[in-house]
């Protein structure tokens, strides 16, 4: 009896907790001409158009690696997206690192653009301009699909990543060698974060604006920030970047059936400003190209004066304050501080009774991460979810949520990365530390376990929602998550988004009904879906 109160307890929780923890992507299709080694399997690749969206005019194309899905499920991003008609595609598991056209990747990507095209009503994404996006490991990417593609890229973006032809990889091997092709034109954006900073990463792109003086080098150092976050002032700088890059390139008119015709930019019809120093107290003015009073070695290109200014505000913001740490707290101790680890510090999954819910709490520390300080900004930190099957509560709250990259690849299940962040204030800088841990996937031990998951019947578009009845025969309550469609879980409802006016009917929607089991009482269940059709 207790153990029957335990769960309905849990299952009156869950219907309190946010929305999903990803948010929608109405359609999604296999990438069939690829294999991963993460899955030995065809990876996913899903597409978001904004609700609101007649014509889509470019596509951004991200795989998973880290903080790519952070920026596309981004309440904010997605939001300048909609204002811009910018598509997103987001692919898992991560897709070709170098960009190698012998592997099938070029040939690959094709097919998927021509499949969305043909699911989602959208024609033009055969055609329509691409931004490569990428973050660290994938970051060396989208400089070398530009030089494959020039004619078809309307920006490159390598977040916490790479310069152009760069020897140092975030992939840590050789680079494409490119020949005789170039990314003349095309505006290109590299950001380095402040706490990251590797000077052996920026001096390539420094070296490549020489070596190619009609290129168009952008550079952002993300400061007050890290390797692993994206906070919202650069998704913010992003988006304008890409607002930008439309507004230049972009012809007034063209033919939805046929490629772009995207304008070549001249660099010496923007602007430049100086590269970022660390502790740097003089700067040279940012100013237009032929006005620039600075070294143009050590200086990037800008498309005009806001989104210089903007780039010099991000660094004025920073300058001169106090620095600040944090680390965290879980079970009353303060976690060990590793210098040497990619990610700094470690946690363990410690859960409740529910197996899924667990705590942490972010706090100020020393500059050795050694012991809790009170040199810090007024305001407290917050922790955020950066990626993986995890769900934030409240401020010291998390659960486990398993979502669309699914339940069957054995490198990324089970990892989590969270974030402890703090904007500052007038005296302290920003900061940020990120945590990592790996639940135990799956549970093997105990009880076998099944989800009954009855099928789900169509509906007629402006459906609001509809209830789930995914029942264990182990007693414990089944979650859900939406692989496709556009829909968001509540609780154990499945409501339903506002549909892109051009979108092709019958429109399919994918539910996953999912439950992890008790450590060493109850095993892991195979997870069940169930499609259904939204029909006109």
């Amino acid at each position: 009896m207790k153990l029957l109160r335990f769960f309905i307890f849990v299952i009156l929780a869950v219907s309190l907790l946010p929305s999903s923890i990803a948010a929608e992507w109405q359609w999604s299709v296999q990438i069939s001409g690829i294999v991963s080694n993460e899955t030995n399997d065809h990876p996913q690749a899903f597409l978001w158009i904004p609700s609101d969206c007649v014509q889509v005019k470019g596509v951004m194309i991200g795989t998973h690696n880290m903080t790519e899905e952070t920026l596309f499920e981004s309440a904010l991003f997605r939001e300048k997206m909609s204002e811009i008609g910018l598509a997103l595609i987001w692919i898992t598991p991560g897709w070709d690192q170098k960009w190698d056209i012998t592997a099938g990747s070029q040939k690959a990507f094709e097919q998927m653009l021509d499949d969305f095209a043909s699911v989602s009503g959208y024609n033009e994404l055969k055609y329509a301009p691409i931004v490569p996006f990428g973050h660290s490991a994938m970051a060396t990417y989208p400089w070398n699909f530009a030089a494959w593609n020039p004619d078809r890229t309307l920006a490159i973006i390598s977040l916490h990543g790479d310069a152009p032809r760069t020897n140092l990889t975030g992939y840590g091997r050789d680079n494409m060698e490119w020949g005789k092709r170039t990314i003349d034109g095309i505006p290109g954006l590299m950001i380095e974060g402040e706490y990251e900073w590797w000077e052996d990463r920026v001096n390539p792109a420094l070296a490549f604006r020489m070596m190619y003086p009609k290129s168009c080098v952008s550079f952002l150092c993300d400061t007050g920030r890290g390797h692993f976050d994206i906070a919202d002032r650069t998704a913010g700088y992003i988006a304008l970047f890409l607002k930008k890059a439309l507004e230049y390139r972009m012809p007034a008119t063209y033919d939805l059936n046929k490629p772009v015709e995207l304008k070549k930019l001249n660099p010496q019809n923007g602007w430049l400003a100086e590269r970022w120093h660390p502790n740097q107290k003089k700067r040279a003015k940012a100013a237009p190209y032929k006005e620039y009073k600075g070294d143009s070695h050590d200086a990037f290109w800008y498309f005009d004066k806001e989104m210089a200014e903007m780039t010099e505000e991000r660094y004025r913001r920073e300058r001169g304050k106090k620095p600040q740490y944090l680390g965290f707290v879980q079970k009353g101790q303060l976690l060990t501080y590793n210098p040497q680890s990619h990610v700094k510090v470690a946690a363990r999954f410690l859960p409740e009774k529910d197996g899924l819910t667990f705590h942490l709490k972010a706090v100020y520390t020393d500059s050795l991460h050694t012991a809790i300080s009170d040199e810090h900004s007024l305001t407290s930190p917050e922790i955020t979810r950066i990626c993986g099957p995890v769900q934030k509560v409240n401020d010291t709250t998390f659960t486990v949520r398993f979502y669309r990259m699914g339940m069957y690849n054995q490198r990324r299940t089970g990892d989590i990365c969270l974030l402890a962040s703090n904007d500052g204030d007038k005296h302290y800088k920003s900061t940020v530390q990120e945590l990592t841990f790996r639940i135990p996937y799956r549970n093997t031990e105990g009880k076998r376990q099944h989800i009954l998951f009855p099928g789900l019947d169509d509906v007629k578009k402006g459906t609001e929602a509809i209830s789930l009845y995914a029942t264990s025969d182990c007693g414990l309550p089944v979650y859900y998550y939406v692989k496709e469609g556009p829909a968001e879980i509540e609780g154990n409802k499945l409501v339903f988004t506002r549909i892109p006016p051009r979108s092709k009917f019958p429109l399919k929607v994918t539910v996953v009904a999912w439950q992890y089991g008790l450590a060493g009482e109850v095993q892991t269940a195979e997870p069940v879906e169930r499609s259904f059709f939204i029909y006109p």
